[in-house]
């Protein structure tokens, strides 16, 4: 994935999560997570301003270790 902040992405449409990992380290697991919203992270120019303004904070996370 090209991203200054983002390592690589992982999407489970059945259970619509949404798995992100960050090139900082920690990667995080997002629950129910519309396809439109993976499918416009992979295809936003800025993949790290889309992550943080429509997917971080706004969907229930755990840290995945």
């Amino acid at each position: 994935m090209a991203s200054s902040v983002i390592r690589s992405v992982g999407y489970d449409a059945a259970s619509r999560e949404l798995e992100v990992e960050l090139i900082s380290g920690p990667a995080y697991r997002y629950r129910d997570v519309a396809p439109f919203v993976y499918e416009g992270l992979l295809a936003a120019k800025s993949k790290g301003a889309f992550f943080n303004r429509k997917i971080a904070r706004r969907f229930e996370y755990e840290r995945v270790d």
